[in-house]
């Protein structure tokens, strides 16, 4: 991807602009360029349980990678410097994830994009529609603690997306369990086959270093200033010099669990990696740097390139000359100063250039995408060429929502990104009526960008919202934008549902029924019925009672259809 400056956020009609002349093939480039642009790629998102270390590791990556030149901490303390992919002024006030962000940096000749996904189970509906973007996921797990719920939940999605699995175990530094503990519980409790690509020594206070079992060499750390890269020095697992520097109890220990492991006779099977069954499994100390370059070195050897992309027709190679790509997230108010909105596009196939007029599947519409930026966190810079992995922004003057498709030539139109079924449901009540225009318009945009969910009462003359989450601390983020972005005070008012339903046909398989008892009917944004119910046996109740009526906790996808607004 190559940038050129810009100045300032761009206006609505200089990024879209609609063209006369309906979308066609054009010239993209050679199929030798686009081949080589597409093989220099890796594109990944890095999964955890809160806490384990993942904003951290991000900003380790970065700094290898050159991309910053010294690494911030999640809870920064005086003139400590913020971390780069928490951006948001609450994800800084709470030393959390809330959103995702994207982080583009090349190193040792090729271009990575990051997508950094929110830690906390509160946003992984977020974390979700991230992974649809993914060609590969990195797991990261706390040396002491093993698997954790979050970690389960998001390797289950990787999963069903078959995507490939890389394994960091983190905080390598502290006390913490065997690993060959931890390598069993994976194996065990995800089914997941596990090749440690390197194999710590010592472990604690005493980690040292890690035995690379490809090139059978010793990589030792030594500790650095905070901030900056760990002094490393890698010595043949023969090499004499070893005594002189590793405990002589260290190093045998980890021989013999080495031994143990070459024993099993596995081989690292890259197209096992691929197609998500084995995961490489690496040691490390993300606070202390030890390990992160040896991980994003073999990372680069292991990891697939961009791959095909499912469409209803299909799946879309990546080195089909015409650009496609669709929209996974929507953010808005990145830059408070310009109250802009941005699209992040994956591209799938294709060239992308600047300028470029595109096909909007949903709308027909053609659009002529002028001002696309690259994205590293908060900052952005105007895109000349993007390839297939490569994530681009585009301003968004309320044209995209999540799961749009965007392309050139022949008709292509991804798989839509679904909506999960809430638990936590709340009026949103807005005690004072002259901001009602602020009002609904944080309302309407806060839920284009996915943010939470909103529904609405069946009764026309409540105007007031109803939204449905996943977690507290979504309706909490959802109360600050409103006040601090849109300058709106806002009150919730819980409601006592803890399940949600779609309804299976809509509102004619709704009539159909008569009527319902131990439920409300609610519609979503696009004007579909919902039923909450008060707990499960409730909705037992009614499934009993209605057999005939087909009920989904996940949101159809919809196309071609315009939300409804507040």
């Amino acid at each position: 991807m190559t940038t050129s400056p810009s100045n300032g956020a761009p206006t609505a009609s200089a990024q879209a602009s609609a063209a006369a002349a309906p979308a066609a093939s054009t010239p993209t480039g050679s199929n030798d360029e686009l081949a080589a642009a597409v093989a220099r790629r890796r594109n990944f998102a890095i999964i955890s349980h809160p806490d384990a270390g993942k904003t951290t590791l991000t900003e380790k990556l970065l700094l290898y990678g050159g991309a910053i030149q010294q690494a911030g901490a999640v809870k920064a303390k005086g003139e400590q410097r913020k971390v780069t992919s928490d951006w948001m002024e609450l994800e800084k006030q709470r030393g959390i994830s809330i959103t995702s962000t994207v982080l583009q940096f090349d190193y040792s000749g090729r271009t990575l994009n990051l997508l950094d996904t929110p830690g906390h189970q509160d946003f992984s509906e977020d974390t979700y529609r991230t992974l649809a973007a993914a060609d590969n996921a990195v797991m990261l797990e706390d040396a002491a603690k093993g698997l954790e719920p979050q970690t389960r939940k998001l390797f289950e999605v990787c999963r069903m997306r078959q995507i490939p699995i890389f394994t960091f175990i983190n905080k390598m530094d502290r006390p913490g369990r065997e690993p060959l503990d931890l390598l069993d519980e994976i194996e065990k409790e995800l089914g997941l086959a596990c090749w440690p690509v390197n194999w710590p020594i010592g472990g604690g206070d005493r980690f040292q270093g890690v035995i690379d079992r490809r090139t059978r060499e010793v990589v030792l750390f030594e500790r650095a200033q905070r901030g900056r890269q760990s002094l490393e020095r890698r010595l043949p697992l023969d090499s004499p010099a070893l005594a002189e520097r590793v405990e002589a109890d260290l190093l045998a220990q980890a021989l013999e669990e080495l031994e143990l492991l070459d024993g099993a006779g596995e081989a690292l099977d890259l197209a096992a990696v691929h197609a998500g069954t084995l995961s490489p499994v690496f040691f490390g100390s993300a606070m202390t740097n030890f390990g992160v370059r040896p991980f994003l070195d073999a990372f680069l050897d292991l990891a697939q390139a961009p791959t095909g992309r499912a469409t209803r027709e299909g799946v879309v190679d990546p080195l089909r000359p015409d650009f496609s790509g669709f929209v996974f997230k929507l953010q808005a108010n990145m830059d408070p100063r310009h109250r802009d909105r941005i699209a992040f596009v994956r591209v799938c196939s294709g060239k992308f250039e600047k300028d470029i007029s595109v096909r909007h599947a949903r709308s027909g519409r053609n659009i002529r995408l002028s001002r696309p930026q690259k994205l590293f966190g908060q900052d952005r810079e105007v895109v000349e060429e993007a390839y297939p992995g490569d994530v681009i922004g585009l301003n968004n003057p309320g044209m995209f929502a999540i799961g749009d498709t965007l392309y050139v030539g022949p008709k292509v139109e991804y798989e839509g990104i679904p909506c999960f079924t809430p638990e936590l449901f709340a009026w949103l009540r807005n005690p004072n009526p002259s901001a009602f225009k602020s009002f609904r318009k944080g309302v309407n945009e806060l839920r284009e960008e996915g943010a939470v969910q909103v529904l609405y009462d069946t009764d026309l003359s409540k105007r007031d919202p109803i939204l449905a989450a996943v977690g507290q601390l979504q309706l909490e983020v959802v109360q600050y934008r409103l006040e601090n972005e849109y300058g709106v005070q806002t009150r919730l008012e819980p409601l006592e549902f803890s399940v949600a339903r779609w309804v299976v046909g809509g509102w004619p398989a709704l009539e159909s029924v008569g009527r319902l008892f131990n439920c409300k009917t609610v519609r979503d944004a696009w004007d579909r019925p919902v039923l909450l119910f008060r707990n499960t046996w409730n909705l037992r109740q009614l499934q009993e009672d209605h057999p005939s009526l087909e009920l989904s906790g996940v949101a159809p996808v919809v196309s071609g259809i315009e939300p409804i607004a507040l």
